[in-house]
């Protein structure tokens, strides 16, 4: 019975949590999160490289993630956020706060 329990499910230090957007692959997972205002969403960089987090009206703009690191924003007001790595362009995801 114990080994049966033993194969069932993802370790929880690997899967992704509610509101959080990984960064891996240089590319941001989800590219797309739609939430509720009031919600704290997460950046996690899992990349050996540098990131940043940047919403394209300024309304927030991260130091660079290094590994591992997280990075948090609440979104208190409505809105389509669109966001990008300051360093790496070229990354975009959008954040829609209903």
């Amino acid at each position: 019975m114990l080994m049966a329990g033993a194969s069932l499910g993802v370790p929880a230090a690997q899967a992704q949590e509610p509101n959080e957007i990984d960064i891996k692959n240089f590319m941001f997972s989800p590219m797309a999160l739609t939430v509720k205002a009031g919600t704290t969403v997460t950046w996690k960089n899992m990349d050996g490289e540098p990131h940043t987090v940047v919403n394209d009206a300024g309304v927030f703009h991260s130091a660079a993630l290094d590994q591992n690191d997280t990075y948090q924003f609440k979104f208190d007001k409505p809105g389509v956020y669109k966001v990008f790595c300051g360093i790496h362009p070229y990354m975009k995801a959008t954040i829609t706060v209903q």
